[in-house]
């Protein structure tokens, strides 16, 4: 299975590049900021989203997306959460967020700055934003493959 992964789009032009590689994945995760009912739209059109409500998400987003969610996906289970805090204690805070799970994969945003890393055996994946050029290193999304257990994840640069 192949997963393309994005976060805090807030509202501002999606990538080409992005759109194209996602018509080649069998789901999208989004790790929440939306900020606008459109991008969802955009990316609903092309797979299935999956996605969680971010801190500058409105109404329309809230009531559509849960807080924090668990995916699972054939062996792997995926935890999903935006995030919330300080940019420097994000990893801190998204492991608490599901200290209580048993996770092989935990997406997350908020920071909009990439990370890719294992922990504990859990890999933290943030793929960045794809659209932010003020506080983002540079602009970011993400793909994961999923064969059985094994995990293959990546950023990928705008």
């Amino acid at each position: 299975m192949k997963i393309g992964v994005v976060s805090d789009t807030h509202s501002k032009d999606l990538p080409a590049k992005m759109l194209n590689d996602f018509k080649a994945v069998d789901l999208i995760i989004h790790a929440g900021d939306f900020c606008s009912l459109e991008d969802h739209g955009k990316l609903a059109k092309i797979k299935e989203v999956k996605a969680v409500y971010g801190n500058m998400d409105d109404s329309p987003i809230r009531k559509m997306f849960p807080r924090r969610q668990v995916i699972k996906l054939g062996q792997v289970r995926i935890g999903l959460f935006h995030g919330e805090g300080a940019p420097e204690k994000i990893v801190e805070n998204v492991m608490s967020e599901f200290k209580n799970d048993a996770l092989d994969i935990i997406i997350f945003g908020h920071s909009h700055k990439p990370f890719n890393e294992k922990k504990g055996g859990v890999l933290y994946f943030n793929p960045g934003s794809p659209n932010d050029m003020v506080f983002a290193p540079y602009r970011s999304y993400g793909l994961i493959e999923i064969r059985e257990k094994e995990i293959k994840a990546q950023i990928i640069k705008v």
